[in-house]
């Protein structure tokens, strides 16, 4: 046992002798393969860059929107002569069904209830809550109620509205109405 410990030091400094070895064979200035391939590159003839490609002229685009249909309208269906003249609904008053309808036409107008007005940029809005506890706001010109109700004037007080509501069968008559301001403390 004495003889190994001997052995394996000798082993162990035989292996870093010869890893310095190999480690001083490096810090040589030797990079005349790498010079040779520097020159030789530098011998080869200069090749040609290909032209850019031509840059193709576009014509521009005049956008004239008066001869043009406005999108965000609904399409008007067109009246063929003589239809209106014999038909039962007449020339009077009648709802526009292809008006998109507004959150507040979903709820009948009693369930609506004024809560408030809110005057933003020299307009009087009105604050009103629906059944589901949903507070919208409100102007003139928007609609409200199940019976194409249009308001046509905000006062602090109060909310006034032109219904249009089924009369004698196929025709229609306006009907004004109002939603007054109610007390809405405690939360209800």
């Amino acid at each position: 046992m004495t003889q190994c410990k001997p052995l394996l030091l000798h082993r162990k400094l035989m292996g870093c002798v010869v890893l310095l070895t190999l480690l001083t064979g490096c810090s040589e200035d030797d990079f005349s393969d790498l010079n040779q391939y520097i020159a030789e590159v530098k011998v080869r003839p200069k090749g040609t860059i290909k032209p850019l490609p031509e840059i193709k002229v576009v014509e521009p685009f005049i956008f004239k929107p008066e001869d043009l249909r406005d999108p965000f309208k609904p399409i008007k269906p067109v009246e063929v002569a003589g239809e209106g003249a014999g038909s039962s609904t007449g020339g009077g008053i009648k709802p526009d069904t292809l008006r998109r309808k507004e959150e507040l036409e979903a709820f009948p107008v009693e369930t609506l209830k004024m809560i408030g007005t809110v005057n933003m940029k020299s307009n009087l809005w009105a604050l009103v809550k629906s059944a589901d506890k949903t507070v919208y706001r409100v102007r003139q010109g928007n609609y409200m109620g199940q019976n194409y109700g249009k308001i046509i004037r905000i006062s602090p007080d109060k909310i006034e509205l032109m219904e249009i509501v089924p009369d004698k069968p196929g025709t229609w008559r306006e009907q004004q109405l109002s939603v007054m301001l109610t007390d809405e403390q405690g939360g209800k």
